[in-house]
């Protein structure tokens, strides 16, 4: 008798539990993993509308023969591997800075710098295309502070429309990434860096020797989340230069809206080049936990 109340109350606990819980697993499964599943399919699929039929792998062949694709895998290449790595040391700096117990305003610099991460991506990519246009902000202070004689072709050269979505992706989430680091400095407990001081280190010794070491799950993660944002670029491209001029900053994202709703909508090969996001996230996500040797 008691072995059958106890087995009753363990069958009422969990159904309590799923009780909690089934709403989010199927909404999860209907808006997440349905569609992706979906998408998959799709990339083996060519046509359009309801004419569309499976072609096997010419997809998939099809992406190291396209230039296009393989202009814009160069460009989202370029951001991530100037972008990320800037945007992770400049949140660490600026988040050791404000960690100091003796700086004052505190609460004003972190939420000053915190604030542009949750700034709409439309209005502040439009902000950023005329404080970068020929007449814009940025050419007239660096033309009255004498830094250059004609101004800079910020949104219309390659090479420096490259370097304006690096500086508006680091702007807008350098505070975002440095909220998490922030975190994990007030965490660390004061009295190993006293003991670091009282053996003679030096505040450079102290950053490498005990901050880094102690970040290193955080950085971790936010390398991983970085790596991901900066794949799905999106925003930036399209309304600061819309991918241009000539394609020198056409993301894979804007690419794969442009053979969606651009160009002849070609969803099968829009599908294939989303999965190619996929494949290098995960295979970043892999190196980067190996480079870290976490084995977690």
């Amino acid at each position: 008798m008691k072995n059958q109340s106890a087995a009753r109350l363990r069958l009422n606990s969990r159904l309590t539990g799923w009780m909690f819980i089934i709403f989010a697993v199927i909404m999860i499964c209907a808006f997440y993993f349905y569609p992706m599943i979906q998408a998959l399919i799709l990339s083996f699929k060519t046509g359009t509308g309801a004419n569309m039929h499976f072609n096997g792998v010419d997809n998939y062949k099809r992406l190291f023969t396209d230039k296009v694709f393989l202009t814009a895998l160069k460009n989202t290449c370029i951001f991530l591997i100037i972008q990320v790595p800037i945007m992770i040391l400049l949140s660490i700096f600026i988040s050791v800075l404000l960690n100091d117990s003796k700086l004052k305003f505190k609460g004003f610099f972190r939420t000053a710098i915190f604030l542009p991460s949750v700034t709409s991506l439309v209005a502040y990519s439009v902000v950023f295309k005329y404080m970068f246009g020929t007449d814009g902000l940025v050419n007239l202070a660096l033309t009255k502070l004498h830094l250059i004689s004609a101004p800079i072709q910020w949104i219309t050269d390659p090479f420096w429309a490259k370097i304006t979505i690096i500086i508006a992706i680091t702007w807008r989430w350098t505070g975002y990434n440095m909220i998490f680091y922030l975190s994990g400095l007030q965490n660390i407990d004061h009295s190993i860096y006293e003991a670091a001081r009282i053996d003679g280190a030096s505040a450079f010794r102290q950053f490498r020797s005990i901050t880094i070491p102690l970040l290193k799950p955080i950085i971790l993660f936010t390398s991983i989340t970085s790596t991901i944002g900066t794949l799905q670029l999106f925003d930036e491209v399209m309304n600061i230069t819309q991918g241009g001029p000539g394609n020198a900053t056409l993301s894979i994202s804007q690419y794969i809206y442009n053979l969606s709703f651009k160009y002849t909508p070609n969803f099968g090969y829009a599908a294939t080049v989303s999965y190619t996001i996929v494949i290098l996230i995960v295979l970043l996500s892999i190196i980067q936990f190996k480079v870290a040797g976490d084995r977690k």
